[in-house]
């Protein structure tokens, strides 16, 4: 009895609960990435496997089926880096501090661009793809919109616009660093 009791306690691993949490934790993130568009699907860097699987999770209705289809995905999870994954789904969320940050960019951008029109501008030199004519009708509409009262439909529509824009330009941005 003694020699049991003076044996230090081994490390054995996390336990089968702490396991079957982690397992449960991809899987759920799996769950997440399937409800996501097939554009964003794409823009997140994933094995081909992976990918796969959640474009094939999502064409399934049956409900036993796309059960065991999540489980496949679960599974497939635990040989990824599950980090990037949940970054991107962060992006999505808006939970990340980059998604903070760009969200209020582009909302001092635009608050720029509704107090003064010579920041449309900046806005050409800095975004060369821009349908300038387009953001100054938006800009005008929302400016009337504003003054009648009416609901931001114009002010809103431009904020998309704008984070269109700098959606096309992320992909360059990082091509030349």
């Amino acid at each position: 009895m003694e020699d049991i009791d003076n044996e230090p306690d081994e490390y054995s691993g996390p336990s089968k609960s702490q396991r079957k949490r982690e397992m449960t934790a991809l899987q759920d993130l799996g769950a997440e990435l399937v409800k996501l568009s097939k554009e964003r699907l794409a823009k997140i860097d994933m094995p081909e496997r992976l990918r796969d699987a959640l474009v094939d999770a999502q064409r399934i209705t049956k409900h036993e089926a796309r059960r065991r289809q999540m489980q496949y995905i679960g599974k497939i999870m635990r040989s990824v880096d599950a980090a990037p994954l949940q970054a991107a789904i962060d992006e999505v969320n808006g939970l990340s501090a980059a998604a903070t940050i760009r969200q209020h960019q582009l909302e001092r951008l635009r608050t720029r661009l509704m107090e003064d029109e010579s920041a449309f501008n900046e806005l050409a030199r800095e975004y060369p793809a821009a349908d300038v004519q387009h953001l100054r009708q938006l800009r005008r509409n929302a400016l009337k919109e504003a003054t009648q009262e009416k609901p931001p439909r114009a002010y809103r529509e431009l904020f998309r616009e704008l984070r269109a824009l700098q959606d096309q330009a992320e992909p360059d941005d990082l091509t030349e660093q």
